[in-house]
């Protein structure tokens, strides 16, 4: 059998995750910051699409669900039902992602990472210089202007 995609969270949230409370600010771009504001929304109002992780191009086929959205949202998240309901993911995939719980401290909210995040965007720290060289290495997708 094939295996569904996206696969179940990491076992933690990336180190460069926008939803980690102590992943420096400015890592990302305004753009990637808002898309988490979007999944504080009412269940129905969401985003359809599961939130991946940043560690890996978008189309790659090791991407997985970001552990740091499904900690922070998990269980009143839109996108894994509907990947449930259309046979993308199985309940197994399902659980792991609505009742993930990460061992590292994440934002409650979308809106408190992103505003976190956003802080730094101008005048990344070191910290962050650090992560961003790292991302660049291993994602050929992103562009930097």
């Amino acid at each position: 059998m094939t295996a569904l995609r996206p696969p179940a969270p990491a076992p933690r949230p990336c180190e460069s995750c926008p939803y980690r409370r102590d992943v420096p600010s400015g890592v990302w771009a305004a753009e990637e910051y808002d898309k988490l504001v979007r999944y504080d929304a009412e269940t129905g109002e969401q985003p359809a699409a599961m939130f991946q992780c940043h560690q890996v191009d978008g189309d790659s086929e090791e991407g997985r669900v970001c552990a740091g959205w499904a900690s922070c949202h998990g269980e009143d998240l839109l996108a894994p039902r509907l990947a449930l309901i259309d046979g993308r993911i199985d309940s197994a995939t399902f659980e792991a992602i609505t009742g993930y719980e990460s061992p590292v401290a994440v934002f409650a909210s979308g809106a408190e990472a992103a505003a976190h995040g956003r802080t730094g965007i101008h005048e990344p720290g070191p910290d962050a210089d650090r992560l961003i060289a790292k991302i660049s290495r291993s994602r050929t997708d992103l562009r930097y202007s």
